[in-house]
């Protein structure tokens, strides 16, 4: 920038140096004037600070609409699941997956097609992958107590994520050692025998930084047969080994134990939303769902059990260790290389099968930031390379009606690979003061390959037959953004972004009719959106952001529950998609001098999901007919999400360290079907939450938090999780209505009703 002001700025400074002078010299004059006084034992002082100036782009993404949630928002409350952490961000939705803390976490919509794990997103923790190679995260490993914030970043992603980042990415910072400085006990209790166990470890300083978490939570549930065990470990270690290099160690192991109910029709859940009087399928209550199992195991005659007669359930174990190396090359430049091996294993009696099999998986990774300039401006160059590789090897099993989900005969296996090569770069150029341009491009060329045997049976013996999978995929997102800074308390940015996904080998061998088989010819979804979006501090007091988004998709991968008694849902392409919306957020003290404890915050997602072209194939035993989707809202995308909490933390005075909050949820009814004619009810809820700190002037009661909360304070029932079903073709020629599509089973799983929670938490 040109001064034009040179002479007035010397004379100024001249007349600040002469003053600055005067006033020395009076200083001193009055020092040596005044007699000594005993000095003052001098308080420890703390001083914490916090950047990312070496960070890579994969941790702050450039011109990428981010929100985030901070540890002050979900620390001081029961925090069971990662949806307790992420209610608070603005595009982000979530309903119930099949488990206890298997949340289906969305970005704008991206998972809420699925009914279990993290789908369409990529999930870091600690800058380490959680996605699996084929595109699968789980969330049951998150205990909200380990983690100091999380940031999600929304829209397309593939550029630095890589495959599978089609909807964005989710980044989860578990609590730096120096922080805690100590140990942490504590225990949360309250509802359906609800126990949280939980300790945490932490120390820290220059030369290094240690975390280490540990939980047990267990809970009888609060629907028939949902009682469950987990068990939480997570660490993390930085260690400086020399002013240029430094290392990160970590580790994740979870172990769920837990019984597993079925999902509902919409009749079932309005007659029996939990299952009450459900545990005898002959003797059951109205609105029980039962599950059909083969009486010898392998053909034949079938017997309808309840999932508490059947055994249904999840036994499941991931466990992960990643080894990161930073170096330093100058002090512009930085170089990254780490690896993450990472084994999901799986026993799960969840229907009619049994599903038990390792995932392994091995990720390997290598970037580097060169922090420059051209002339006067900044340019940030991001530029890396992945390979990451999963083999697996599972065996699905018959149940029979003996308990205990006691297998029966093989009814099918599957043994294949899937692995993802990809190379990103990223330029972030600051060509004026108040002005950003990104460019990037990323690409990942993926291989699967699988056989599948097929296992039937009949009274004159057993036959097999397979089916391969082998399939490869190519490609390219593409990147650019404009980022304007007009003031310091307002930012603009504008970015249109490209994402991919190729379909999972899971995706490949599962038929329309919910059985396992061909499902092999499914394409890779692309897409690409644009978003407009700005932060505005108007005042202190008040903090906005908005962002509007518009996305075009191609053969986008949805997927649809045939029911109960099949083997899990199934997948199938929509030839061209489109999704749009707008998110919103807020902050405000609205007395911020007369109330400075009083806080509001807000967050809002408006997201509209259209087919705009999909032509589908019903068939019943006697026709087929084809139907035309465009124009239709895709199922399971929930339009409207709403959450307010007004805060209040007292900040002085005789009750100082006092607080709580009033929330307030709210999302629309949304439809479950491709013809748009059975829609899930929606809800609003009304959580409240009061805990206390106690000050530093309470001597060692400063050590200790205590919290009580009630969720769903009116006792609402609510649809917590609604899997797609499929539209039904009559005998007639016409699709059925919302009165038979009511009675398709495999769909909905009821939330909490009113529910109390405390805790206690103490540091030494």
């Amino acid at each position: 920038m040109t001064d034009i002001f040179p002479s007035v700025r010397r004379a100024l400074g001249a007349a600040a140096g002469a003053a600055v002078l005067a006033c020395g010299h009076a200083a001193m004059a009055q020092i040596a004037a005044t007699p000594p006084s005993p000095r003052p034992v001098p308080r420890p002082e703390r001083i914490t600070v916090t950047g990312v100036a070496r960070a890579p782009a994969t941790a702050t993404p450039a011109g990428q609409t981010t929100y985030g949630a901070g540890r002050s928002s979900f620390a001081g409350q029961a925090a069971q699941t990662v949806a307790d952490m992420l209610v608070t961000v603005p595009g982000v939705s979530f309903v119930a997956g099949n488990g206890p803390r298997d949340v289906v976490v969305s970005i704008r919509g991206s998972g809420d097609r699925q009914s279990y794990g993290l789908k369409n997103i990529q999930v870091l923790e600690d800058g380490f992958p959680m996605t699996q190679p084929d595109g699968t995260a789980r969330s049951d490993l998150i205990d909200p107590h380990a983690y100091d914030r999380v940031d999600v970043f929304q829209g397309p992603a593939s550029t630095l994520y890589g495959n599978y980042a089609i909807n964005g990415a989710i980044d989860f910072r578990t609590r730096d050692g120096a922080d805690i400085h100590g140990l942490e006990l504590g225990s949360d209790f309250g509802s359906f025998g609800m126990i949280n166990t939980y300790v945490t470890l932490g120390a820290g300083n220059r030369a290094y930084d240690l975390m280490v978490f540990g939980s047990d939570v267990r809970s009888n549930g609060f629907i028939a047969n949902s009682g469950y065990a987990t068990a939480t470990e997570n660490a993390r270690l930085r260690v400086s080994l020399t002013p240029s290099d430094r290392l990160v160690l970590k580790f994740v192991n979870n172990v769920t134990d837990a019984f597993l109910p079925l999902r509902l029709s919409l009749d079932q859940y309005r007659r029996n939303p939990y299952q009450a009087g459900c545990a005898d399928a002959a003797q059951a209550a109205a609105g029980c769902a039962t599950v059909n199992l083969l009486v010898n195991g392998r053909y034949g005659a079938t017997r309808a059990l309840s999932p508490q007669q059947a055994g249904l359930g999840r036994f499941d174990r991931r466990s992960i260790v990643g080894l990161r190396w930073e170096h330093d090359i100058d002090s512009r430049t930085t170089w990254r290389t780490q690896f993450t091996y990472d084994q999901r294993h799986v026993d799960q009696p969840t229907s009619v099968t049994s599903f038990v099999g390792p995932y392994n998986s091995y990720a390997v990774s290598s970037d580097i930031t060169n922090r420059g300039r051209i002339d006067a401006t900044n340019l940030t160059s991001f530029a890396g390379v992945n390979f990451d590789y999963l083999d697996f090897g599972y065996q699905v099993y018959n149940l029979t009606p003996e308990g205990g989900a006691t297998r029966g005969a093989l009814n099918s296996t599957a043994y294949g690979h899937q692995w993802n090569l990809g190379a990103r770069f990223q330029e972030d150029w600051q060509f004026a003061p108040r002005w950003h341009a990104v460019i990037g491009l990323g690409g990942t060329y993926s291989d699967l390959g699988a056989v599948e045997t097929l296992y039937s049976y009949s009274a004159r013996g057993q036959a097999r037959t397979w089916v391969t999978a082998d399939r490869f995929f190519f490609n390219l997102a593409p990147e650019a953004a404009l980022v304007y800074a007009p003031a310091s308390d307002w930012t603009v940015h504008t970015r249109v972004g490209t994402a991919y996904a190729t379909p999972a080998t899971s995706n490949l061998f599962v038929t329309p009719q919910g059985t396992y088989g061909n499902n092999t010819q499914l394409k890779s979804t692309t897409s690409v959106g644009i978003d407009l979006g700005t932060d505005w501090h108007p005042s202190r007091a008040l903090r906005l952001q908005a962002t509007g988004f518009y996305e075009f998709y191609h053969d986008e991968l949805v997927s649809q529950s045939a029911g109960v008694n099949s083997v899990g849902s199934y997948a199938f392409n929509a030839p061209a998609t489109q999704h749009r919306g707008v998110e919103l957020g807020a902050e405000w003290t609205p007395l911020r001098r007369t109330l400075p404890g009083a806080r509001v915050r807000l967050s809002y997602t408006y997201d509209n999901q259209i087919y705009t072209r999909y032509t589908e194939i019903l068939s019943n035993s006697a026709l087929s007919r084809a139907f035309d989707r465009s124009g239709r809202n895709i199922p399971g995308v929930i339009p409207n999400f709403l959450n307010v909490r007004v805060l209040y933390d007292q900040p002085d005075g005789l009750l100082e360290g006092l607080g709580g909050s009033v929330e307030v949820t709210w999302r629309s009814a949304y439809w479950l079907d491709n013809a748009n004619r059975l829609r899930a009810p929606g809800y609003g809820l009304v959580n409240l939450e009061l805990h206390y700190d106690p000050p530093r002037r309470m001597g060692w009661a400063h050590r200790l938090h205590g919290y009580v909360e009630v969720q769903n304070l009116a006792d609402a029932t609510y649809v917590a999780g609604a899997a797609n079903i499929t539209d039904v073709l009559q005998a007639n020629g016409r699709q059925a209505g919302a009165a038979v599509l009511a009675t398709r089973t495999g769909s909905i799983y009821a939330g909490s009703p009113r529910a109390v929670f405390g805790g206690v938490r103490i540091r030494f």
